[in-house]
């Protein structure tokens, strides 16, 4: 499943999951033939017990029958962390990021049997600034769905919706990417529906082998809002026709009316003040790695719900769109960030880092700028904020973000408390901070200091949340010591921030670290090794096993209920 909504009604599209064939490589880019397995798609590798901690390359195949001349266009949902697509031995696409979308197209396919071949590479080298060696673990493989659709040499590649609230009337903003994969100049009609409503974005030329954005501003003035009681969701579609009117395209979104202000040092909804409540959540489960299939982030969410939470971060990088559009159901707001987590200085001059972060934006926001949960765009977790080389960083990419939508609040999560001096540039200042855990800190009195800090530096009257928090707790260590890493210390240490932090007027925000225990990388040893290999700050384990403190998050997070 790509997506939980059907996006197309015109467009052919078969969904490619299923039992791939998959062969490792060696040192010397040569595939060791004498193993073949088979693996499911989507999947991590390390679920194979041959592979548990296999880094490095490896190639899937799928063969691919077709039965007319076509186009074909592959989506990959999420390959980890680099790909190198080929189709009958030719190379068509390649892309780095495990947790954004890719497409590559081959023109006029013959009718016959093709082989589409994925070389997947999860290495840490330095051709890749963002994924290394972290808290969190950089599985391999086609971890999100894998799509193969039938376009004609005119396609719609994206709907770019935006809603707007002017004179207490809403109006949408909608912006519809189309592709030409011909030689010529082409001329199409576009027309779409949304809310009940017509609309006509009239007749465009696109040049050849070229795209084109059509845009158009509708007014909307009976629709109703989404929010997090009410999620209302409406399609958004646009057919694609020619000079005789036949529709030979389609698109589908679900969109959301809703607008996201941060005035008086508050967040507001719709022109409500929001406290979040909820968890950072790493894509990882005991038993799937980083390939949660719908069951299971339907499990999450209902786990989250019980607790009375009412977002998610999506730690550290854009999450499965599957997960976003439950949240849009659901009426979870969340705060999505780019891939890039703990980076220094010296990390961040790796000579790809500017590039592989612009890139990594431009496709979060562009892929999930429809999504109306999504609340907070932020970038640049607990990386060098405190210097003025780090700043032109944190600059350009907000100034990035902000350029493509300007209608949600931009922040990032900073750990450098008195040092920091990029908040001038965000929306909202948030603190990563673990009272009680790594020092004797009380929680409320250093979330006043952390207050303090922000409106010296440059958050003076910007919405503040305390974007990390938490403790080890090890599921099934119980002890009446109450001693580090049992689930009673754990339980403690959440239950202090937390009566802390419900009770400070100032704090628009509240993310524990974390909701589950996830794996990390071990290949580096140092401050990120872990025993277990895990980190163990979850509320419910890699299983979802509820820990003591699961009761103490529910009793505050319900406690207004």
């Amino acid at each position: 499943m790509i997506r939980i909504f059907d996006t197309h009604r015109v467009r052919k599209v078969k969904e490619l999951e299923g039992i791939w064939s998959f062969t490792v490589m060696n040192d010397n880019d040569e595939e060791m033939l004498d193993k073949v397995y088979r693996l499911p798609v989507p999947g991590c590798w390390e679920q194979h017990p041959d592979l548990t901690s296999y880094r490095g390359r490896g190639v899937y195949r799928k063969t691919i029958k077709t039965t007319v001349n076509k186009n074909l266009r592959f989506v990959f949902k999420g390959v980890s962390h680099t790909a190198d697509v080929y189709f009958d031995g030719v190379p068509i696409g390649h892309h780095y990021n495990a947790y954004t979308a890719f497409t590559s197209i081959v023109k006029g396919a013959e009718p016959k049997e093709h082989e589409l071949m994925i070389v997947v590479d999860n290495s840490f080298s330095e051709a890749s600034s963002l994924h290394l060696h972290n808290d969190y673990y950089t599985y391999g493989g086609l971890i999100r769905p894998v799509g193969l659709e039938e376009v004609e040499d005119l396609f719609i590649e994206r709907i770019e919706f935006t809603p707007v609230l002017e004179n207490n009337s809403w109006h949408a903003d909608i912006r519809v990417i189309v592709g030409n994969l011909s030689e010529l100049e082409q001329e199409f009609m576009l027309n779409g529906e949304l809310a009940g409503q017509m609309l006509t974005l009239g007749t465009s030329r696109v040049g050849p082998c070229a795209e084109l954005a059509v845009t158009g501003r509708f007014d909307f003035p009976d629709v109703m809002v989404w929010d997090n009681e009410q999620p209302n969701l409406y399609e958004l579609e646009f057919h694609l026709s020619g000079q005789n009117g036949l529709v030979f395209d389609d698109l589908i979104e679900r969109v959301g009316f809703r607008s996201v202000t941060t005035l008086n040092g508050k967040i507001q909804v719709n022109g409500k003040d929001i406290v979040l409540k909820g968890f950072n959540r790493h894509e990882d489960h005991a038993l799937a790695g980083a390939s949660l299939p719908l069951s299971l982030m339907v499990q999450d969410l209902d786990l989250m719900a019980d607790m009375g939470c009412n977002s998610v971060r999506t730690s550290h990088y854009p999450n499965d769109e599957r997960f976003l559009d439950l949240c849009d159901e659901r009426g979870l707001f969340v705060w999505e960030e780019n891939h890039a987590r703990g980076l220094n200085l010296d990390q961040m001059r790796n000579p790809n880092f500017v590039q592989q972060c612009e890139d990594v934006n431009r496709e979060m926001v562009e892929q999930h700028v429809n999504h109306p949960s999504i609340i907070i765009w932020a970038i640049l977790n607990e990386c060098a904020s405190w210097s003025e080389e780090g700043k032109v960083h944190y600059k350009r990419q907000l100034e990035q973000i902000r350029t493509m939508d300007s209608s949600r609040p931009l922040t990032f999560a900073s750990h450098h408390r008195e040092k920091e001096i990029c908040f001038d540039l965000a929306d909202i200042v948030s603190f990563n901070l673990y009272p009680g855990w790594y020092g004797p800190e009380d929680p409320g009195e250093l979330c006043d200091q952390a207050r303090a800090w922000a409106d010296s530096s440059g958050g003076l009257g910007k919405p503040m949340i305390m974007s990390e928090f938490g403790a080890d707790g090890f599921y099934g260590y119980r002890s009446p010591s109450q001693v580090k890493g049992t689930e009673e210390r754990q339980a403690q240490i959440i239950d202090s921030n937390l009566e802390a932090y419900r009770n400070r007027n100032f704090v628009s925000g509240m993310y524990i670290w974390q909701f589950c225990d996830c794996r990390v990388t071990e290949e580096k040893v140092g401050p990120l090794w872990r025993v277990q290999t895990l980190n163990n700050k979850g509320v419910v384990d890699g299983y979802r096993r509820p820990k003591l403190a699961y009761a103490v998050v529910k009793k505050h997070f319900t406690a207004d209920e």
